[in-house]
């Protein structure tokens, strides 16, 4: 019986909720582009990067459950682009990232099977130790690993989404 893996999911079942409400309303000409309110140029992470940043994460998950990852593997573009060493670039005229629907498809799609493999995953694979060794230092477990992933960290990700919106003269969502 598996009751560990539910739990990150339900916290993964929110951050998705709350990121399906972000997503709405935004224009896939605006999805690149850094806030300007006011004209003045905010420079930090916009929808294109916190998306395809966020879908990165998807088979460390599937691959720490034992399921099958190949369909979320990211291409050597997706990791040049949205690595954790990437920066985010303003993409006024939409030739940088992959367009709105490719990236929320990715994001959404992905984290749905994330969650779904949560559920099912027995307890034993969540108390193993993290398999690497720069990040075992502040998640040791692999549960501790995949809660960040579909946890603080999609939720810290989507809270710059909110703030992007807020900054764009959209009404929260």
């Amino acid at each position: 019986m598996s009751t560990i893996g539910p739990m990150f999911a339900a916290s993964a079942n929110l951050g998705l909720a709350n990121a399906e409400r972000m997503l709405k309303g935004i224009a896939a000409s605006d999805f690149g582009r850094f806030a300007r309110p006011g004209g003045q140029v905010i420079v930090s992470n916009h929808p294109a990067f916190i998306c395809g940043h966020l879908s990165l994460y998807v088979p460390k998950v599937l691959n720490d459950l034992q399921q099958d990852a190949s369909a979320f593997e990211p291409s050597a573009k997706y990791e040049e682009l949205f690595s954790k060493h990437a920066t985010c670039t303003d993409d006024p005229d939409c030739t940088i990232y992959p367009g709105k629907d490719e990236l929320v498809d990715r994001l959404l799609g992905g984290y749905q099977a994330a969650a779904a493999a949560l559920m099912t995953a027995p307890d034993e694979l969540f108390t193993a130790e993290y398999p690497d060794e720069a990040m075992r230092a502040k998640v040791p477990t692999v549960g501790a690993a995949d809660n960040f992933y579909v946890g603080g960290h999609f939720m810290l990700h989507i809270g710059q989404l909110s703030a992007w919106r807020r900054a764009m003269g959209m009404a929260p969502a």
